[in-house]
């Protein structure tokens, strides 16, 4: 087949809130204060962690639990943004370099939008590429309707670095 020095990558990444009262919500990089936080082993940014599992597709890299997995208790309360600037350098390891991230989010509240600028820019510098971030309402659908989590799909482009060849 035809290498053609492109590569397109989908994550997905979804998480129920948390019961506890001390954990915050952690959004593409963002502390929403006073917000209910997601569970999970990291920060459960679910919007850092579809951004790495889109990249690590698209280089062929596995998928974020192949790279930090949710039991190893390394990674217990991880900096999401820090797990997307690891991955990133693996991309770049593989022979990749990202060139660009799209992620879409499923929440109702709170609000993404007066947090999408700073959002952009802590995913982008974590990666070293830009990364767009945009919102969408369940319309009361399903359990994020009911508010039981919040979903993130992502798009991940990558180019092969010259010279690297033909990549795995």
């Amino acid at each position: 087949m035809a290498d053609h020095g492109m590569r397109v990558g989908q994550g997905f990444d979804v998480h129920r809130y948390s019961d506890d009262p001390d954990r915050s919500l952690v959004l593409g990089g963002v502390r929403f204060e006073g917000e209910r936080g997601l569970h999970g082993h990291s920060d459960a940014d679910a919007v850092a962690h579809a951004c790495i599992d889109a990249l690590l597709a698209a280089a062929g890299l596995g998928d974020i639990g192949q790279l930090f997995s949710d039991t190893d208790p390394a990674w217990a309360g991880a900096d999401s943004l820090e797990l997307l600037r690891l991955a990133a350098g693996a991309v770049r390891d593989a022979g990749w370099d990202p060139v660009n991230v799209s992620c879409s989010v499923v929440i109702d509240a709170p609000r993404i939008a007066p947090h999408r600028d700073t959002m952009r820019d802590r995913l982008s510098a974590a990666a070293g590429a830009p990364i767009t971030v945009t919102a969408r309402h369940s319309e009361g659908v399903g359990a994020l309707g009911r508010r039981e989590g919040v979903a993130a799909w992502a798009v991940a482009l990558v180019a092969r670095q010259p010279g690297t060849g033909e990549p795995s």
